[in-house]
């Protein structure tokens, strides 16, 4: 019996056993799932991340809170420290005073949920509302599409003046020019006076869900009563960046009138500190999504086994009278094998099915393309092999081994 003749007779088996052929490859399926599709995602969320923060470069660093401001720790019988915030005119300071071989932004965070309205539009109560000043667009990654950058006396006044991301540009005027016309953040009007190219997306939502308003102005638009403030540099040449993250360091904490034994009172993180912290969670989900779907593979085996020896036990007869009229224990051994690698591939193809579905879903959340993961479609087929003949190798060897004439008498 060829190949063909034998993926044939192991289809009919596979069909006349259809509710145990269906749950076992579904379980089956469930462990390919976890394997394409949550290893695809994982894949294009480290992917996503790494492009977006490589837009603010290997050369950029940022001072912010440490822990927020409001951090609290200690070691057992020891005080706890508490970490004031980074003030405004400390950011201030240190942006007009600091000398060196790059560009430095004030920025902060006025709102991460706000609703934005235009002539009976409004957005999702989504968008990131944040202060920033003249150089904000060119530390943060972002450029200008077009319009203007604020003006130094819209930011020394905080002035309702606003730029905004793609995306508010796309849902708020269609076809029409922003440029010059009211929104609305919140209770106040703003005049348009620029719209950014679009950025993409990135961890924790759309860059381009964005309002750049006069830091000034955010001061006073921040409700949580007491604003914390990000000072971020972008230095000239790859090269000078740790030179100047420590005469930064060192500056920034003279203005905060910090001792010389004291530890930073703020965090210093660099974009690739960022990546490879998001990449070291990444590795970790990594682990634990194979985990789940080897042992998830493993248990199908297990089933698919038992499922192959209760097939064995009842088509005895069936094995007696084939090999009474010549069929060979390789012939009976290899049509075993072959359906229990049918089942599994059946399994392994809605496995993959159903991962490309997940991994494309979160493909179009963070606003990629279709996405095909032929490296885990191709390892989840090899590993459904392996289940099939590590399942499958046993009873087809205990069924090409049943004696013909016992067999015969099989009831």
């Amino acid at each position: 019996m060829n190949l063909w003749e034998n993926i044939q007779e192991s289809l009919k088996s596979v069909m006349s056993n259809t509710l145990r052929t269906v749950i076992t490859a579904f379980i089956i399926a469930i462990g390919i799932t976890a394997l394409v599709g949550i290893m695809s995602s994982i894949d294009i969320l480290s992917d996503s991340v790494s492009k977006n923060f490589s837009l603010l470069g290997s050369n950029s660093f940022s001072f912010q809170d440490k822990g927020n401001g409001n951090f609290r720790r200690g070691f057992r019988g020891q005080k706890a420290k508490t970490f004031p915030p980074i003030h405004f005119q400390e950011a201030l300071n240190f942006k007009n005073t600091f000398k060196g071989p790059c560009q430095i932004s004030v920025s902060s965070s006025a709102s991460t949920a706000s609703t934005v309205k235009y002539d009976g539009l409004k957005t999702n109560p989504n968008i990131n509302i944040v202060g920033g000043d003249e150089n904000y667009m060119q530390t943060n990654g972002y450029s200008l599409g077009v319009g203007r950058n604020f003006s130094n006396s819209e930011l020394e006044n905080g002035d309702n003046v606003v730029l905004i991301g793609q995306e508010l540009k796309s849902k708020l005027f269609k076809k029409k020019n922003p440029l010059n016309e009211f929104i609305s953040i919140g209770n106040s009007p703003f005049r348009v006076i620029g719209i950014l190219n679009t950025k993409g997306s990135n961890v924790g939502g759309g860059a381009d869900k964005i309002c750049i308003i006069p830091v000034q102005k955010a001061r006073g638009f921040n409700t949580a009563g007491k604003p914390s403030f990000i000072i971020t540099v972008q230095v000239n040449s790859t090269n000078d960046i740790k030179g100047v993250i420590g005469e930064a360091k060192a500056w920034f904490r003279n203005i905060r009138h910090q001792k010389s034994e004291e530890e930073d009172g703020f965090d210093t993180t660099t974009s690739d500190e960022l990546v490879n912290e998001v990449q070291n969670i990444t590795g970790v989900v990594t682990k634990s999504a194979t985990a789940i779907g080897v042992i998830t593979l493993l248990g199908a085996s297990i089933a698919l086994m038992n499922i192959m020896l209760v097939s064995v036990t009842e088509r005895t007869r069936e094995i007696g009278i084939r090999k009474a009229i010549g069929a060979t224990p390789k012939t009976i051994r290899n049509q075993f094998l072959y359906e229990a690698l049918v089942i599994c591939q059946l399994g392994g193809l809605l496995g993959i099915i159903l991962g490309i579905i997940i991994g494309n879903f979160v493909s179009f959340a963070l606003g990629s393309g279709f996405v095909i993961p032929w490296l885990w479609m191709l390892g989840g087929l090899a590993l459904c092999v392996l289940v099939g003949i590590a399942a499958g190798i046993y009873p087809a060897y205990k069924a090409s081994n049943l004696d013909p004439v016992e067999a015969l008498r099989y009831e």
